[in-house]
């Protein structure tokens, strides 16, 4: 067994993660829907370009409303692709870090991707993909300063924490009452440069960000570190599979020594 692997017992299903958090696997990549006590519901990120018919599909098939608000944990191309048409369709506005918006409201676009970090055919194809700016126009929305709650309406009895080092704006969203938490790219339970780790269901392995994209590994092992320190129960990323376990933190602790002492993660997590 890899030294990186999950147990497989760790593994929860995409549609039964925690109370109220169902998720949708597009590809390579994950969304996610958090339902409130009050029926209304929010989507985090949104996908990949072309999904957003799918994605629509998807909540009109599990909610009878749409969605109060789309939260994004950053704004890379396999996050956002949707969220335009998504917020048009659905009349809801689109949230993210103050950070994040110059990256979402055309002014700037991400610096070229690392397509040698981590190998895998992943990142040997990243200089192909979007890397923006991407114009999700006047439904934008900054996320409040303030790491409180995410809003009374979107995500009651949620924070959102920010977690730097993917992006400059990244964020990851935490419910304390049952140690939820939603990591976006902070970390992933697959091997995001490796094309069959990623794109094809594979046994779970606890690695960092994706590699090819990262701009700032010092930041990303020390998000990784606060992250660990919430003790978290249920983790939900962005890629990979969801998992469940009192052994997850510790993990996600020793990646982030890994990462800090290396530089940035290869292929030895924890």
């Amino acid at each position: 067994m890899a030294q990186n692997s999950i147990p497989e017992s760790y593994v929860v299903p995409m549609d039964q993660i925690a109370d109220g958090v169902t998720g949708l696997r597009l590809g390579f990549v994950n969304v996610f829907a958090v339902t409130n006590p009050d029926g209304s519901w929010t989507l985090i990120d949104a996908g990949l370009p072309l999904s957003a018919s799918y994605i629509k599909n998807w909540a009109e098939n599990n909610f009878r409303v749409p969605p109060t608000a789309i939260l994004l944990t950053h704004g890379h191309f396999d996050h956002v692709s949707a969220a335009r048409e998504l917020a048009d369709k659905w009349n809801t506005h689109i949230y993210a870090h103050p950070q994040e918006l110059p990256y979402l409201n055309g002014e700037r676009e991400y610096p070229a991707p690392d397509f040698g970090a981590g190998g895998g055919f992943m990142s040997l194809l990243s200089p192909l993909y979007p890397k923006g700016p991407v114009q999700l126009g006047e439904r934008l929305r900054p996320l409040p300063m303030e790491e409180t709650a995410v809003s009374r309406r979107a995500l009651p009895g949620w924070v959102y924490l920010h977690t730097p080092g993917h992006t400059p704006g990244h964020v990851s969203f935490f419910r304390p009452s049952d140690r939820m938490l939603i990591a976006g790219d902070a970390f992933c339970t697959t091997k995001p440069e490796s094309f069959f780790d990623a794109a094809i269901m594979q046994p779970p392995e606890l690695h960092g960000p994706p590699a090819y994209f990262t701009q700032d590994w010092g930041a990303a092992s020390r998000s990784i570190q606060r992250l660990a320190e919430l003790d978290p129960l249920v983790v939900a990323p962005g890629h990979g599979k969801p998992l469940s376990a009192e052994g997850v933190a510790g993990r996600l602790r020793r990646l982030a020594e890994q990462l800090a002492a290396g530089g940035r993660d290869t292929d030895r997590a924890a």
